[in-house]
């Protein structure tokens, strides 16, 4: 579990910049728009869509922006249409991988998605190969800068989170997905800010890769993280935090 809690802290780093560059803009946008159309246009009876919105305020995208992509997830709006799309496989080290993402052409993107495993020598697999190594859980992030892990412990816990982590620099909360919202709430309110929130596959057991493996996995980690259509990346690996820093 450490691996990935370190990762998905290395992952909110790395989304601030792509922030600057219009990049993560482009991702809230489409996963915006297609919570709308699964789920309708209004945030209270709409989970995914509360979520996705509150990480594009998060990220300073414009009101306009936000509200023109729900119109064109409801329909109100023309625009592309949008699909979930969820893709398995093996990387280096044999750690398994499973890929959310949204897209206008299926067959585009597990064609380009396929390439970027080849290029990596890692394996794309079958529906269903890796999913059952995963949990969907609600992933919190919070700056260890500001409060005492104690304090944020006894908080998350009370408000009904499973779990807590410590990177470091920073805490992951781990709560079930119906829950992500009442513990975000529960920080809130004690005056503790966010740096992240969102429904996330977390892996259930781990595999520890080192070396060669190691170094070859992040890169592929990365080139899916920097693929436009790609959402999300969840790998069931273990690695030191030294390297795990060296190599990202």
């Amino acid at each position: 579990m450490s691996g990935h809690s370190k990762w998905h802290s290395i992952r909110h780093k790395k989304a601030a910049v792509d922030a600057k560059r219009g990049k993560l803009f482009t991702k809230l946008i489409r996963e915006i728009t297609i919570a709308a159309r699964t789920g309708g246009g209004d945030p209270d009876s709409n989970p995914r869509l509360r979520t996705a919105i509150q990480a594009a305020r998060a990220a300073n995208m414009p009101k306009e922006n936000i509200e023109r992509a729900i119109k064109r997830g409801t329909g109100e709006l023309p625009g592309i249409n949008y699909e979930d799309l969820y893709l398995e496989g093996y990387g280096p080290g044999g750690v398994a991988l499973f890929i959310e993402a949204t897209t206008d052409n299926r067959k585009r993107t597990i064609s380009e998605i396929r390439h970027i495993f080849t290029r990596h020598n890692a394996n794309l697999g079958e529906a269903g190969c890796v999913s059952w190594m995963f949990t969907r859980k609600g992933v919190i992030l919070v700056s260890a800068e500001q409060v005492d892990e104690d304090k944020l412990m006894e908080i998350a816990l009370e408000a009904g989170a499973d779990d807590l982590i410590n990177n470091g620099d920073s805490f992951t909360i781990y709560t079930e997905p119906a829950q992500l919202e009442s513990v975000r709430a529960a920080l809130e309110e004690k005056g503790i800010s966010i740096e992240s929130a969102e429904i996330s596959f977390v892996p259930n057991t781990t595999v520890k890769v080192e070396g060669k493996d190691a170094e070859s996995l992040l890169k592929l980690l990365n080139a899916l993280e920097e693929h436009d259509e790609v959402q999300s990346v969840a790998a069931n690996f273990e690695m030191s935090d030294a390297l795990l820093e060296q190599l990202s």
